[in-house]
């Protein structure tokens, strides 16, 4: 695999750890980064090893979303063939839509990911947040330095399954926790761990309000046996020392500067406890806390703040206390220092093996092989699929239909997620030797499928999702599977379906989109043409798509869940086909009496489709075309059509999201 990454933060020979592990893996790498840069406010200049595939680039700019790169450099890479482009910068920022523009120019369509660690969720002004959302959009995979990130990235268009990588570290040296605490320059304690008499607390970092640096100064306060070592640059660097003084603590805090990358190690070997007590604002908070994991592989117990990423970070492997806190701050730095000095020191190195740059290097090549699974020229890929796959149900009552269900497929690993809590389902279940859940409410279909998802029974198999009033036999199931062998570019499959009576109906339909909703609506349907999705009663879904395109969007109650995961999917490369040899039969409706609210369910969950794919003036756009059809449709025909249609156009004048909630504010059954 050959992979370009774009860093303009690897100008630091620490933080290229990842390029050097993925190498060692067998990747084929070359690293991009710029050859000045800024650490904690510290310059840098790129020192590469002759080994090293790196290339400097000049960068005018200093803002990490506001810097370009110097495009001859990049314009020269791009020219290359790479498997995969890894953007290792924000989607909003410049330099991303820089090297997106001259990717277009190249007439090249590399798959490209990013990265993101914005875990605060934020509006940006044009061009920005066009920058964002179209990024997002194309892109085959998202890494995100903590959950929140992730989280935003799938909100603001990313249509996969953005995952949580942290950021590395240099595997830690072996520590014996035992041993005693003896900083370098002599300032720290050398006393037995359990009784320390004066502690050495570290602060590394930008020197601004919003790291917590005065409080520190206050938790010194608090405690005379806690003594500080403070480095960094920033605003606060120039009044440190004053407001030491102006405490009373001046004589036991010492203010270092900014610290050099390279001597990094050095700082933490003189600390006895290192200190991240940060206070996030309305504008930043804790995206990750990297020198807390640093200080964990130096063998440093670390005490943070509750800010943003950091108690996913530090929790379990340091203590972490409520933000603001100076008191809390002061025990608990005098109690990592002490009584818990050993065991956190322990657990902290656990935690940072875990962000080693092996350990980060392996969960990258994860997340290529994902984002190049739908690739036109992606990897090599095996096609046959050699395990059985696996059958989600989420049923709700109805349990002599899910009983004709589950017959012919009670050979394969099922699993049956029941909304309604009925104990006749569980009863069934157990009779026929498939697996229950019971989640105590009516999550909604992507829902329940994402809660069976969390707890494969098969990890790694295909997935074939089976709705209660629908019924495939073992041969249709196994044409399903030898579809997906024979194109590794379907992301899902479904067979033909019939009603009981055996009268055959749709399977497949053209995606949503406004424009296609005027063609309805003006009685042109028959020229729509586009991709296809299949509809989710017997679907199933390929593992590698899965993968890529993680689970259903639980904003759906019911309804256009598996509409919005296969347009996801056909973003990302994918296609989606029926296959004719394999014929299913499926009631429809089978497990709901109540029709009116079947229709406010459909058309509530077609605007969440259309707000989130198109936009606020997408969705108007289709309003507006569904008035108009509905309202023609009404006056034109009679009987029961004409009422129906009279009926949907008042829908659509309200509002079907709208109707949703002021008639079922908690949806009870399926």
């Amino acid at each position: 695999m050959r992979v370009l990454r774009i860093s303009h933060s690897a100008t630091v020979r620490a933080w290229r750890g990842r390029e050097r592990a993925l190498r060692e893996r067998g990747l084929d790498v070359r690293l991009l980064t710029a050859t000045h840069s800024d650490a904690g406010g510290v310059p840098v200049a790129l020192d590469a090893d002759p080994q090293e595939d790196v290339v400097g680039v000049g960068t005018w700019g200093t803002h990490p979303a506001l810097f370009v790169y110097d495009p001859r450099p990049l314009w020269r890479a791009l020219g290359e063939h790479w498997d995969l482009i890894d953007i290792h910068e924000e989607p909003f920022a410049l330099s991303t839509a820089e090297i997106l523009v001259l990717r277009a120019l190249r007439a090249r369509r590399t798959p490209y990911i990013l990265y993101t660690a914005q875990n605060l969720l934020k509006r940006y002004p044009f061009p920005f947040g066009w920058f964002e959302r179209r990024s997002l959009r194309r892109a085959a995979g998202i890494s995100a330095c903590n959950a929140e990130a992730a989280a935003i990235a799938e909100l603001k268009g990313f249509p996969g399954h953005a995952r949580v990588i942290p950021l590395g570290v240099d595997p830690a040296d072996e520590v014996d926790p035992a041993a005693e605490t003896a900083p370098a320059d002599g300032t720290g304690s050398a006393t037995a761990p359990s009784e320390p008499v004066r502690i050495v607390v570290g602060l590394l970092g930008r020197l601004v309000p919003e790291k917590g640096v005065l409080l520190l100064l206050d938790a010194l306060v608090a405690d005379p046996s806690l003594h500080a070592r403070i480095a960094g640059t920033g605003p606060l660097a120039e009044v440190i020392e004053e407001e030491a003084r102006r405490r009373g603590v001046g004589a036991r805090v010492q203010f270092l500067g900014g610290v050099d990358p390279d001597d990094v190690a050095g700082f933490y070997a003189s600390i006895d406890v290192l200190a991240v007590p940060s206070l996030p604002t309305r504008r930043w908070t804790e995206q990750f806390g990297r020198v807390a994991v640093e200080a964990m592989a130096a063998g440093v117990p670390v005490v943070s703040s509750d800010a943003g990423a950091l108690p996913d970070v530090v929790g379990g492997a340091g203590i972490v206390v409520p933000r603001g806190d100076a008191r809390a701050l002061a025990a608990a730095l005098r109690e990592a220092a002490g009584p818990r000095r050993d065991e956190l020191i322990a657990r902290g190195l656990t935690r940072a093996a875990e962000c080693s740059w092996p350990a980060i290097a392996a969960q990258y090549e994860q997340l290529y092989t994902a984002a190049l699974a739908s690739a036109p020229r992606g990897l090599p890929r095996t096609a046959a699929r050699t395990d059985e796959p696996e059958v989600i149900v989420v049923a709700y009552g109805a349990p002599d239909l899910l009983r004709r269900a589950l017959e012919p497929v009670r050979h394969l690993p099922v699993t049956v997620v029941d909304n309604s809590s009925l104990p006749e389902i569980a009863a069934l279940c157990d009779e026929l030797g498939v697996r229950y859940r019971d989640p105590s409410r009516n999550l909604g279909f992507g829902a329940g499928v994402n809660r069976a998802l969390a707890e494969r029974i098969r990890p790694g198999a295909d997935v074939l999702l089976l709705n209660p009033d629908a019924v495939i036999d073992a041969d249709g199931v196994g044409a399903l599977q030898r579809a997906l062998a024979a194109d590794p570019r379907l992301a899902s499959v479904g067979p033909r379906q019939h009603d009981e009576q055996g009268v055959e109906a749709r399977a497949a339909w053209v995606f949503p989109s406004p424009g296609r909703a005027w063609l309805e609506a003006l009685g042109l349907g028959r020229l729509i043409r586009g991709p296809r999705f299949v509809i989710g009663s017997v679907l199933m879904l390929r593992a590698e798509a899965l993968d890529q395109v993680g689970g259903f969007d639980e904003r759906f109650f019911l309804y256009a869940e598996e509409t919005d995961w296969a347009y996801r999917a056909h973003l990302l490369g994918w296609r989606h086909a029926v296959v004719p040899r394999a014929v299913a039969t499926h009631a429809g409706g089978g497990t709901s009496t109540d029709p009116a609210r079947r229709e406010r369910q459909f058309h509530a969950s077609q605007e969440r489709y259309y707000r989130k794919h198109f936009g606020a003036l997408g969705w108007a756009s289709a309003r507006a075309a569904q008035l108009l059809g509905a309202t023609a449709r009404g006056i034109a025909l009679r009987g029961d059509r004409g009422r129906a249609a009279t009926r949907r156009a008042a829908l659509y004048r309200r509002g079907p999201v709208r109707a949703e909630a002021e008639a079922d504010p908690r949806p009870l059954s399926a």
